[in-house]
């Protein structure tokens, strides 16, 4: 009899973990189930088709009809999963129509996602409150600016909310920014690397007011206005960016248990407690690689590969997952920031001892047109001497330099290795000096 395997989700980290488990396995019958209209896009382009670089929300589908029909993936839209049944090994599901229907499975991979979360702000309840998680949202946010709106609201300064902030710029709107922290993109960067990105963006003409918390929701029936910090903003839009929370109820229901994170603990494989009952994406935990403790970083790149392990072993293969550094990198207006590894803020939030050093260069020839200012900041266990965490903030070629660190982190490079590594240059391309071979220097500088 064929294995029958559930996947509960149907964007990157269940599409992914379908994918892997047909690799695996050829014959098994293989199920998607998806509350969405659409499956298999990508959430992370969503700003992008907002601030017109995408032509239309359907470009971002990255996985078409046609993708399903080839790998034989019973593909199940707009059906939600009501429960889980780990003993008789079942889930149940609610189609579009209001019919039930019972699965069984041999395998079972949970792949729910995260859910925007809403603070228990007052005034919560009225309309008009939008959020940017699916293209429905996009959909909304899009329909509201083509309505004439001239001014947006963002709450919350992280990437999703600069991003889309950013997005509605370039549309024309005027965006007032709101964060009760003390700086912007607070898990991707140091305050003194986000100084340099709130810089640009005020430059822009973005508004950022920082250490103001929502206080409520202003308005009769629909939101005209909210209270932060105790001053009265207004605008046309006003978008709740405060982050996401994995989706955790269906598993909670069924007895699966969380983390630490509170998203459902896995082990290496991306196996529950449960047998057979695998968890991945933004729903689950996985371990940071150097702290080893559990995170859920909720990166499109962590849920495609959990999806890629969690899948094939669903399918009866033996595949491990490493951990998370959860590397990223964004792209605002004309400059760029990306980060690897632990911030200093993170390093001391966990009692590693860091020694840092930071640099600022060019990322081409100083005489060369075109170049742009690049600042790349390292943070160094000072026990090991060992790199554990790169910031870089500038104008062009973030990505490959957060990626270059992030190899270097996990082959347990120290920062005297980094000092000597052998770097290409250009004029066109690059400093004679590689600006992460001049930031390794002032770190050793400092052990010296």
């Amino acid at each position: 009899m064929a294995r029958r395997i559930v996947i509960i989700g149907a964007n990157a980290s269940g599409v992914d973990a379908a994918s892997a488990a047909r690799k695996k396995d050829r014959t098994a019958e293989i199920t998607l189930v998806t509350q969405e209209k659409t499956a298999g896009y990508s959430r992370c382009g969503l700003p992008f088709v907002i601030g017109g670089h995408i032509a239309e929300f359907k470009d971002l589908v990255v996985y078409p009809p046609a993708f399903f029909q080839m790998q034989k993936l019973n593909l199940c839209l707009e059906t939600k999963a009501t429960a889980i049944n780990t003993k008789d090994k079942t889930v149940t599901v609610q189609t579009k129509d209001g019919a039930t229907e019972v699965l069984p499975y041999d395998s079972l991979v949970i792949a729910t996602g995260a859910d925007s979360f809403m603070p228990p702000i007052k005034g919560r309840e009225k309309q008009g409150i939008l959020s940017l998680r699916g293209i429905e949202d996009g959909e909304r946010i899009d329909a509201a600016v083509k309505a004439g709106a001239k001014s947006a609201v963002i709450m919350g300064a992280g990437l999703i909310g600069l991003e889309l902030g950013v997005g509605l710029m370039e549309r024309g709107l005027k965006v007032t920014i709101v964060e009760m922290l003390p700086q912007i993109l607070p898990q991707l960067l140091d305050a003194d690397m986000a100084k340099l990105v709130q810089q640009h963006l005020e430059e822009k003409s973005m508004q950022i007011l920082l250490n103001k918390s929502v206080e409520e929701f202003l308005g009769d029936d629909k939101v005209t206005a909210i209270k932060a910090g105790g001053e009265v903003i207004e605008a046309d839009v006003f978008i709740s960016a405060f982050g996401v929370r994995a989706s955790t109820k269906l598993a909670t229901d069924a007895g699966i248990p969380l983390g630490e994170t509170r998203a459902i603990k896995t082990n290496s494989r991306m196996e529950t407690e449960v047998k057979d009952v695998y968890a991945v994406g933004d729903c689950a935990e996985a371990p940071n690689i150097i702290t080893h403790k559990p995170v859920c970083p909720q990166l499109g790149t962590v849920a495609v590969r959990m999806g890629k392990v969690g899948g094939a072993n669903a399918a009866g293969d033996y595949s491990l997952f490493g951990g998370v550094l959860a590397s990223a990198v964004t792209r605002l207006f004309e400059i760029e920031a990306g980060n690897t590894g632990l911030t200093e803020t993170a390093a001391q939030r966990n009692r590693i001892e860091v020694v840092t050093g930071a640099i600022s260069s060019k990322t081409r020839a100083d005489y060369y047109p075109g170049a742009t200012p690049i600042k790349v900041k390292l943070v160094v266990e000072k026990e090991s001497q060992r790199i554990i965490g790169a910031q870089i903030v500038g104008g062009e070629e973030v990505t490959q330099r957060i990626n270059c660190i992030s190899f270097a982190i996990q082959k347990g490079m120290t920062i005297r290795e980094l000092a000597k590594a052998d770097t290409a240059y250009a004029p066109p391309l690059n400093e004679t000096w590689e600006p992460m071979v001049l930031a390794a220097e002032m770190v050793l500088m400092k052990f010296r």
